[in-house]
């Protein structure tokens, strides 16, 4: 089974709150991480932007990756979310099992 990590980027503390608790009720990640001051430095509309952002970084199934992020894009108020997917190559077994118990069932 593989697995993939979802870097989201989210305009303050309550949005990717919002995003983790909708991905863990729908056992579309296992876990969250919520990091809060960002500072984001970006290009949007022909201007220079510096922006406080939160990261919040969820963990999931590879193959479940890609419905959560169209959902993270429902529920996100970016009219061009920072949503990534990056491949996680190895890590400790037990997380990584855990990790597979607590999302959605593949059937």
């Amino acid at each position: 089974m593989e697995f993939s990590l979802l870097y989201i980027t989210t305009p303050g503390e309550a949005e990717a709150k919002e995003i983790a608790r909708a991905l863990l009720d729908e056992r579309l990640i296992a876990s969250a991480n919520i990091i809060r001051g960002a500072l984001s430095l970006y290009r949007w509309q022909g201007k220079l932007e510096e922006t406080e952002e939160c990261v919040l970084i969820g963990k999931t199934r590879a193959a479940l990756a890609d419905k959560a992020v169209r959902r993270a894009e429902r529920l996100h108020s970016y009219e061009c979310p920072g949503i990534l997917v990056l491949p996680v190559q190895i890590g400790s077994q037990t997380y990584l099992d855990w990790l597979a118990a607590e999302t959605a069932d593949l059937k």
